[in-house]
């Protein structure tokens, strides 16, 4: 997450922000859930280990992970705090070494009131077009479960072909190659997006109970300073375990 640790995306629906500690008990509760755990190929990790994932996802460079957040929401005044205007998360995986042009897209929309109203698409278009200007990339792909049709469907309408289906992983490749026709396309259809610079409020400490808060990597309060810079601080069909 070094590579977005200090960017933010507003688009029309949804507001993408880098993963914090912050957002990590939502993003914890959200877990719990047997269905998303299938659906994202996750274990079910304990606080205590999802705070050490963000800890550690703040030191990776081969991945952007963003928390999708509700933009009618986050634009409310007074400002809410981001963890009640958390909706999902959306992410890149530059992970081929061999192509450094290639991302992998991941993208889940959580919370199941905010579901086929057009967030895991703004999202989606949002990190490719991030992807596209700011990353150099050519090339996206997506594996999703061979049962989550929603997602197929909605990566079919942002132009993605099925490449390949495993039956072993029970999942499928889509992939975009972006010649310049489908780069324009990208571009118009996130003409709206504004890039922000994104400064964290000071982490309110977390409260946990202190036979865990021993054992955990980061001292509490976690600070956002695990984001690797102490001045700024970023997840995946959900994310990687």
């Amino acid at each position: 997450m070094k590579l977005n640790q200090n960017t933010m995306l507003v688009g029309k629906k949804v507001v993408l922000v880098p993963y914090t500690s912050e957002h990590v008990p939502r993003y914890h509760e959200w877990m719990k859930s047997e269905e998303l755990r299938r659906l994202t190929a996750s274990e079910q990790l304990t606080l205590q280990q999802e705070y050490e994932m963000q800890c550690s996802w703040c030191e990776d460079e081969d991945k952007c992970t963003f928390i999708v957040l509700d933009a009618e929401k986050w634009q409310a005044q007074p400002r809410p705090p981001e963890e009640s205007c958390m909706v999902g998360d959306v992410n890149l995986f530059l992970t081929d070494l061999e192509d450094p042009t290639l991302g992998e897209i991941e993208v889940m929309i959580a919370e199941p009131s905010y579901r086929r109203q057009g967030l895991g698409t703004e999202a989606s278009l949002l990190i490719m077009s991030y992807g596209v200007t700011k990353l150099g990339l050519t090339k996206f792909e997506a594996k999703i479960g061979q049962e989550n049709e929603p997602s197929i469907r909605m990566f079919q309408k942002l132009h993605f072909k099925q490449v390949a289906m495993s039956n072993v992983f029970q999942e499928v490749t889509l992939r975009l190659a972006v010649s310049e026709p489908e780069r324009k396309w990208i571009l118009e259809q996130t003409s709206h997006m504004e890039e922000r610079p994104y400064r964290t409020r000071k982490a309110e400490p977390v409260t946990a109970p202190l036979s865990e808060q021993k054992s955990w990597n980061c001292p509490l309060p976690r600070p956002d300073g695990c984001m690797g810079d102490t001045s700024a601080v970023s997840s995946v069909c959900a994310r990687l375990s």
